[in-house]
């Protein structure tokens, strides 16, 4: 069946109710089933290096399956039982993919950013009570080995770390000298280290114990990270499924090849990619441990695709941006689509990027707390480029007001709200305390509704739209940053009275961090005083701000908040007029307002003869609107 319509997905869903469908309880069980179905076909490819004639490392299925056994009896071997946790700090690499796949069937898995302060890794470590954490031994030119080290001294709950080795895949001169110029070993800490290799060699490939028959909390993952402790959503073996049997249901066949340069620490990667895979027999690629943030990538990307005869690429507004400035120097016919979420996709930028490459773009909406996908621009169907596209089978999405939680008419904004098999109602934080409010009610306590933060609205299509957030998160390339961060920091300079932190529009990002500053009445400060102290105190570097302006006063409510709507207005005025300046296109922002339907609008008067396609040139890579302040003449 086709995945173009509405009506195509009311008729899967007719078709059974979802606790009905003959599916595996569990990931380990989806490997088993596929891995009988399609067992020398490959399963997952990675190479440590872009260059497209490096070296890779390719599993098939039954490989994969056997590994993940070993890698299951190797964490059951450490103590590690159904509720006890698996932590991993790791770049992309195969161990990530096995860890993932077999801490969930041997406990929990805990997948852990390795671009957070040890600080907060060490935070996630306690609020997890992660028995096990995999990492990577001491490597030329990452420090993850020193950041794990430190974390692990301020999470005694961590009893062994499994240290992965990446000079297993070097090859030639590189493997004899990388051991030479390895970094000392990091700090010492209470946790036995052992080497993740040798472990895993000592264990069979076949379970040594029986996989779980019910459904149970399989995963965490942690949203943010831009504050002290970033929140950990719990997710459940049911809700992993139900993301697999999405991508095998409506997208992918044994015969297709995903190109995944996300990190697994990511649901993205990890639940919709490697699940999708799981399912579907897909082949995936995993190329070099950073992913789209390699050295290399983005220049042999096309080439990437040619070696492995890629269908799929699983991508991000950000990575579609760089891609765009190289040009297409390989043969990528055999490319067939290309999944784009995390952010939303401008819409010169969703065109040139189909014009240049022949390949469609379906833009879909997840969130970590509902596991994750929600909606997705129908592979076969009209995609209507800004949207979201239509909610995926068994997901029914409402949009409910802020105010009471009514159920808002079609074309009407409220708050985006989520009841799928990926919604875990009313325990979707291990942190009790923040699903308080988190739920508007439904029929049942496993049709409760997830209040997203972000704020949408059905067209009369049935077509999702995102037209802002409830919260007032920046959102840089995909990645959450809590404006708190940059507030608070700037909160403790003496000159400061308020500051208020927001994401100003950016061609490349979607969204930067951006800071308005008022000062203490009688104190002096200079902007790039404040720049400077804010770039040495703020720890996250993807917070700190990309532009510091000091105003005499910053608007605020009738109780002293301060009003963000005002200085957003204000960054999109100044961001949009140095576009049309650059671009010498004679227009300028006269005023942007709120439109109910479209979120921010900017309204552009002329300054002197000018088309609206040099507006479109020069405005185009924004995904806020735009409109003439006066009818054209």
């Amino acid at each position: 069946m086709t995945y173009a319509t509405v009506e195509d997905r009311l008729a899967i869903e007719q078709e059974s109710p979802w606790s009905k469908r003959d599916l595996p309880a569990t990931s380990w069980g989806q490997l088993v089933r596929t891995a009988s179905k399609f067992p020398q076909r490959p399963a997952v490819s990675y190479q440590l290096l872009s260059d497209p004639t490096a070296a890779k490392v390719t599993l098939s299925w039954a490989e994969l399956r056997a590994r993940t056994a070993q890698t299951a009896n190797m964490f059951r071997s450490l103590g590690v039982g159904e509720s006890d946790v698996v932590a991993f700090l790791l770049p992309n690499c195969m161990e990530a993919v096995l860890t993932f796949l077999g801490g969930q069937t041997a406990g929990i898995v805990n997948p852990i950013n390795p671009l957070l302060e040890a600080d907060q890794i060490g935070a996630i470590l306690r609020e997890t009570n992660a028995k096990v954490l995999v990492t990577l031994r001491a490597f030329p030119r990452t420090d993850v080995a020193q950041k794990a080290a430190e974390a692990v001294r301020h999470a005694p709950n961590v009893k062994t770390v499994l240290e992965v080795d990446l000079v297993t895949y070097l090859t030639g001169a590189k493997r004899l000298i990388v051991p030479l110029i390895r970094p000392k070993n990091p700090a010492r800490h209470h946790a036995r280290v052992v080497s993740f290799h040798s472990e895993l060699a000592r264990q069979p490939k076949e379970l040594t114990f029986s996989d779980s028959t019910e459904d149970r909390v399989a995963a965490l993952f942690h949203t943010g990270g831009t504050t002290g402790m970033p929140m950990v959503a719990r997710h459940r073996a049911s809700g992993i499924i139900y993301n697999a049997w999405l991508g095998g249901r409506l997208l992918f066949t044994e015969k297709d090849v995903q190109i995944c340069p996300l990190p697994m620490f990511h649901v993205f990667a990890a639940i919709v990619a490697m699940g999708a895979s799981l399912s579907s027999g897909a082949h995936i690629v995993f190329p070099t441990p950073q992913g789209y943030r390699g050295e290399g990538v983005f220049d042999n990307f096309w080439k990437l695709i040619e070696r492995y005869k890629v269908t799929f690429v699983i991508t991000v507004p950000t990575a579609i941006s760089a891609l765009m400035q190289r040009p297409v120097d390989a043969d990528i016919s055999s490319l067939r689509l290309a999944f784009c979420g995390s952010a939303p996709l401008p819409v010169e930028l969703y065109k040139r990027f189909e014009q240049t490459t022949k390949v469609t773009v379906c833009e879909g909406y997840g969130l970590t707390e509902a596991t994750c996908l929600v909606s997705i621009n129908p592979p076969d169907g009209l995609k209507k480029i800004g949207s979201i596209g239509i909610p995926f089978p068994y997901s029914d999405v409402q949009i409910r007001a802020v105010s009471d939680g009514a159920v808002c008419p079609p074309g009407e904004v409220g708050e985006i709200c989520v009841s799928s098999p990926g919604v875990y109602g009313g325990m979707t934080y291990s942190d009790e305390e923040k699903n308080e409010g988190l739920f508007f009610p439904g029929p049942d306590s496993d049709a409760q509704y997830l209040r997203t933060g972000d704020l949408g609205r059905f067209d009369e299509d049935g077509y999702l739209w995102i037209t802002g957030r409830a919260k007032d998160l920046i959102i840089r390339g995909g990645h959450n940053i809590d404006p708190a961060t940059i507030e608070e920091v700037l909160a403790g300079h003496p000159a400061v009275a308020f500051a208020g932190a927001i994401g100003q529009p950016d061609v490349h990002s979607g969204e930067l961090p951006c800071v308005y500053v008022e000062l203490v009445k009688g104190a002096t400060a200079t902007e790039a005083e404040l720049m400077d102290y804010a770039s040495h105190h703020i720890s996250e570097r993807a917070a700190i701000p990309k532009h510091l302006e000091i105003i005499g006063e910053l608007p605020k409510t009738a109780v002293g908040k301060v009003f963000k709507p005002d200085l957003r207005r204000r960054a999109i005025t100044r961001v949009y007029n140095e576009a049309l300046a650059n671009a010498d296109v004679a227009a300028e922002v006269v005023s942007v307002i709120e439109d109910k339907r479209r979120g921010l609008v900017a309204q552009l008067k002329r300054t002197g003869t000018v088309a609206d396609a040099d507006v479109v040139a020069a405005l185009g890579g924004f995904t806020r609107p735009w409109e003439w302040k006066e009818q054209p003449g």
